[in-house]
């Protein structure tokens, strides 16, 4: 078993509106030291596959297709075992 973790972003060309509100806010609040909101997609999959190749494979075929879209969005993929969890 094998654990993905992809996280989704706007491409940079592209205005993020809600980094712009979020950025807005946080200048409303006093921290105008902070510029360059971007928002983006945190994305967790457990994915069995015989091994971690296939697993990434299978992360970046799901990502590519479903997860983002390819005119907008770019996206980087994390794979690695996934952990065990241990009976309570």
């Amino acid at each position: 078993m094998f654990k993905a973790e992809v996280k989704v972003m706007l491409r940079s060309a592209i205005l993020d509106v809600q980094g712009k509100t979020v950025e807005h806010s946080l200048h409303s609040l006093g921290y105008g030291g902070v510029g360059h909101v971007r928002i983006g997609k945190h994305i967790t999959l457990e994915i069995e596959a015989e091994n971690l190749q296939e697993a990434e494979r299978i992360a970046r075929e799901i990502s590519r297709q479903v997860l983002s879209n390819p005119v907008m969005e770019d996206f980087e993929v994390t794979v690695h075992e996934a952990e065990v969890e241990e009976a309570r």
